[in-house]
């Protein structure tokens, strides 16, 4: 068999994360991607610390292995026209830039349409393309602000917090591949066969993202609050504690599971204590419970607090560093890593990432290099039929994102 999405054509226009990550899990199942950008080049190719890597950040390769770079000047008649002839041969359109740019430039989803009636067309932007936010300008962290997780990180005395990385853009790819599978799956069943316009809001994402902590305030009316590093349970046993090394995170939610923490901790008063003994009791003494449990944890490390917990069956983890946890046996073994060329000498080889999942068989990777800036241009445009002009210096907008 062949990988999932072998043989689909995916017209990419977007740069930066939220639309390149979207398009690189098509890309990981298989679809060919074709990445047009500005003369410029997406911005996120300059993403980086290391100036021997500008033009091949380390975020680009990460989510642009394999893809074809074309070159096109939206601004101009040729590249308007590059660009359609693409799009009526594509089974599926991404875009991110501002609400109505993409009309201007001559690749919105009415006219691409026209051409292409089956062809499933995604625009992703901060705020979606209706509401009074519509035409606002939006980055991750904008939308981190305005939808509200920014107040939900940290100590609940302490300030809105950002997460920190990307999560926003993250999730709004992940949630973008997923609504363009399921277009993609309707068209296919479809006995017209007819497209799709998939409108995705990284602020609706952001909502969605945060389902968990909505449902009470829309349904009880409880106004989420920064917890800390108190879990979602909120109970006194799903914390984070010191040890005699490092912190660790414990989860024991369940009665069955705390009788295993007292069990492991060799505090059998933990238990027969009526303070501590049921859940109802734990909650109304948390303060007072963790202070007994911290003083026992700190008598090991938290490694060893790991091993033992675990094996009795009870949630815990030890506080990793990324690169910690990147280099651990557990990933080692997952088919997490893919290794790829990059045509840059001061990097070679690169590990990427793979889509998080695996299949028996025929399952998602890649082993392409990213592209170097328009190396596809020739090929592509021959292709369809067209032959390569001069480009220009300017990109599709004043704003190279778009946004």
């Amino acid at each position: 068999m062949a990988q999932p999405l072998a043989g689909v054509r995916v017209a990419d226009f977007s740069h930066v994360v939220a639309g390149p990550l979207a398009t690189h899990f098509l890309r990981l199942l298989g679809a060919e991607v074709v990445k047009v950008e500005p003369p410029g080049g997406d911005v996120l190719r300059d993403y980086t610390r290391r100036d021997e890597l500008r033009g091949m950040a380390e975020p680009f390769i990460s989510m642009n292995a394999g893809k074809k770079s074309v070159v096109l000047d939206l601004k101009t008649d040729f590249g308007r026209e590059a660009a359609r002839t693409l799009a009526a041969r594509a089974d599926i359109v991404v875009e991110n830039f501002r609400p109505g740019v993409a009309e201007r430039l001559g690749v919105g989803y009415d006219e691409l349409r026209t051409a292409n009636p089956g062809l499933i067309y995604c625009a992703i932007s901060g705020f979606g393309q209706s509401g009074p936010m519509r035409d606002y300008p939006a980055i991750d962290q904008i939308i981190q602000s305005v939808s509200g997780l920014m107040s939900l990180s940290g100590e609940p005395e302490t300030g809105p917090m950002r997460v920190g990385f990307p999560i926003v853009d993250t999730y709004s790819a992940l949630l973008a591949a997923f609504a363009i599978l399921a277009a993609f799956l309707q068209r296919e069943r479809d006995p017209e066969r007819r497209g799709q316009y998939v409108d995705l809001s990284m602020l609706d994402a952001s909502l969605v993202m945060m389902s968990s902590v909505i449902a009470p305030l829309v349904i009880s009316g409880e106004a989420p609050r920064r917890t800390g590093n108190r879990g979602f349970s909120l109970a006194p046993t799903a914390d984070t504690f010191e040890t005699a090394d490092a912190p660790l995170t414990i989860g024991a939610v369940q009665q069955n599971q705390y009788e295993r923490l007292v069990g492991v901790l060799e505090r059998p008063d933990l238990l027969s204590d009526p303070r501590f003994a049921t859940p109802a009791a734990r909650m109304a003494n948390d303060e007072a419970l963790q202070r007994e449990l911290t003083r026992s944890f700190r008598s090991r490390g938290a490694a060893e607090w790991e091993r033992r917990l675990s094996a009795a069956g009870v949630p815990a983890g030890v506080v990793r560093e990324v690169e910690q946890a990147f280099a651990s046996d557990q990933v080692a073994g997952r088919g997490l890593k893919l290794s790829v060329p990059v045509p840059v000498a001061a990097v070679g080889e690169a590990t990427i990432l793979n889509a998080g999942f695996r299949f028996a068989h025929d399952g998602p990777g890649l082993d392409a290099p990213p592209p170097v800036l328009g190396q596809h241009t020739e090929e592509v445009l021959a292709e369809l039929g067209l032959a390569a002009p001069g480009t220009g210096t300017d990109g599709p907008e004043s704003d190279p994102t778009g946004r």
